[in-house]
């Protein structure tokens, strides 16, 4: 198993004021698939991203990744882990303004023993034609894919996505989940997709839905329907 997380919690605050906003979370992702993540605002979905991504610990459990656990590793390990194993996409940009979409592609490519060739991932992305532009030069959906293209060239063997289509019109948030998907197909990554869009769980191998800090249900999908073909 690729990742399993077990019995993990995490805790906000101290004494009366303490919020638990992850109550023991329990589930297994197969390297390679993607994984959808539902639940309202409050659910903890990108708390439990957050935690994954070893952005923030978590209060108790443990969580391996790759034959990694997280939960008894030091800073430096996490920082490793997260350097070489990961790439993120959120739902704002946070793209360098003064760097071109190339360049921006290319400051994470340095991170890693063995990145993606950034010419080729351009190309990938539909963004060659764009790639000497400025960002505020992109429309949202091509700085989407930018970002994209930043998460990915590292090589990584995990992608979390917070709200990818989350700032984006219908249109183009269908381009940039065919993007994912074909990203999916193309390399083999593991990606877990945290969406509010419930339409977005029929692209995805596994689907789990959050509520009050935990999982309430999860399934996989026998049938898939292409992101071209999702409607909502």
């Amino acid at each position: 198993m690729y990742l399993t997380l077990r019995n993990v919690e995490k805790v906000y605050g101290e004494g009366d004021n303490a919020v638990k906003v992850l109550k023991g979370i329990n589930t297994d992702i197969e390297k390679g698939q993607i994984c959808v993540l539902l639940g309202p605002s409050g659910s903890g979905k990108s708390t439990l991203l957050n935690i994954i991504g070893g952005i923030e610990h978590m209060d108790g459990g443990e969580i391996i990744v790759n034959g990694l656990n997280l939960a008894g590793s030091s800073e430096k390990q996490i920082a490793g882990y997260r350097r070489e194993n990961l790439g993120f996409v959120f739902q704002f940009y946070n793209l360098v303004p003064d760097l071109t979409a190339k360049e921006n592609i290319e400051v994470c490519a340095y991170l890693s023993k063995s990145p993606f060739n950034t010419d080729e991932l351009l190309k990938m992305l539909g963004l060659w034609e764009h790639k000497d532009k400025f960002p505020n030069q992109l429309s949202g959906g091509q700085q989407q894919r930018c970002a994209i293209g930043r998460a990915l060239v590292k090589n990584p063997g995990l992608l979390l996505c917070d709200e990818p289509t989350g700032a984006l019109d219908y249109s183009t948030s269908k381009e940039i989940l065919e993007l994912i998907e074909d990203i999916n197909r193309r390399y083999g990554n593991t990606i877990i997709i945290v969406t509010h869009n419930d339409a977005i769980k029929n692209m995805a191998h596994k689907v789990m839905k959050m509520h009050d800090g935990k999982i309430v249900k999860e399934y996989t999908n026998e049938v898939l329907v292409s992101a071209k073909e999702l409607e909502w």
